[in-house]
């Protein structure tokens, strides 16, 4: 009775899992187990024995259902441990992935720049992007006969057969906000403008609408000597160079008098653009004293008043600054894109705190 006791109680603790338990119970306290053969045997025995090994076979028949039961348990919390450990959930999480928006690179340049310029003291000015022919061409000095004013390099708004009315254009520069902001605000005026542009042209490097940034300083002593020093400081601090060098070229433009594009000094070294060193050049903007008739078409005397203007390109200083190499991909609305030029929306560019990642 102890073998078999001993027997099945090791059996029952070494079980690794509750099929084996079954089968260990089977074989014990079936109905063709050990223990049931044993219970039968007691018809065979004298009515003293009986009263001996009866008890005995039922208490070791309790003991092992009480053993299987108790292994059967203990199997039970191990598998739950088990499957709280490797089902863990952190029931504080979000239930689906974390999007995070990313600034697109145009904004971001946009924002450089005004904090730039704004350090210098100009505010920021804005204008319809829907413009008069008016204010787009005539109050800038443009004549009727120049190229920009036809139709293969202007979007013009639609009108009904009959409509005297002036016609009316997709801006194609932000120049005609510094007309709206003279009238405003009068002289002296120190503001830019930064906004949508449009014009008839698509391909690697222009695309029918594009970003540009147009800057305006009126006053009474103003000259090119200040318009050199603006542009000096906004290239060392848009490209965080120490040192910049400039080459002022003459032009034409119909609202400044005299023009000049300007060029910056840079190398292209492994395809890398390294400004303020090497010995290329690159054109980077358009500049020059703004035009007594532009002046006067502001109501501002030219008389007392003069002052500078210069334009730049967003899309091309962002592709300049951070490596893009198509103007094409700005408006593909491409996610994966976005993703790896992308700015974070905390990445707020201060003159303090640094202008780019």
């Amino acid at each position: 009775m102890d073998d078999l006791r001993q027997k099945y109680i090791d059996a029952v603790a070494g079980a690794a899992d509750e099929s084996a338990l079954e089968d260990i119970r089977v074989q014990a306290v079936g109905k063709k187990g050990e223990v049931a053969l044993k219970m039968r045997e007691l018809g065979k025995m004298t009515p003293e024995e009986r009263q001996v090994m009866g008890p005995r076979l039922n208490a070791l028949k309790d003991e092992i259902n009480s053993a299987i039961s108790a292994k059967k348990s203990a199997l039970a919390d191990a598998a739950l441990d088990e499957r709280l450990r490797t089902e863990w959930l952190d029931v504080t999480l979000s239930g689906r992935p974390e999007r995070r928006g990313t600034i697109h690179p145009i904004s971001q340049v946009t924002e450089e720049i005004t904090a730039i310029f704004a350090d210098m003291g100009f505010s920021v000015a804005e204008g319809p992007q829907i413009e008069s022919d008016w204010y787009n061409f005539d109050a800038l000095n443009i004549p009727p006969h120049h190229p920009a004013r036809q139709e293969f390099d202007t979007f013009y708004m639609h009108r009904d057969a009959g409509d005297d009315r002036p016609p009316h254009v997709l801006r194609t520069h932000t120049s005609p906000v510094q007309i709206r902001a003279l009238e405003a605000h009068g002289a002296p005026i120190r503001v830019i403008a930064p906004g949508r542009v449009y014009r008839s042209d698509y391909d690697q490097t222009h695309t029918p609408m594009f970003h540009q940034v147009e800057g305006l300083a009126i006053d009474k002593d103003i000259s090119m000597a200040n318009l050199k020093w603006c542009l000096e400081e906004f290239c060392r601090a848009f490209f965080e160079v120490d040192n910049v060098e400039l080459r002022f070229r003459a032009s034409h433009f119909p609202f400044t008098e005299p023009s000049a594009e300007v060029d910056l000094r840079c190398s292209w070294a492994g395809g890398q653009l390294k400004v303020g060193e090497g010995d290329d050049w690159m054109e980077i903007l358009g500049s020059g004293m703004v035009h007594p008739k532009v002046l006067q078409s502001a109501g501002v005397d030219p008389d007392k008043w003069q002052g500078f203007a210069f334009g730049l390109g967003i899309d091309r200083l962002a592709m300049l600054k951070y490596g893009i190499p198509d103007l094409r991909a700005f408006f593909d609305s491409d996610l994966r894109w976005l993703r790896h030029y992308g700015f974070s929306a905390l990445d707020v560019p201060t003159m303090r705190g640094g202008l780019s990642r």
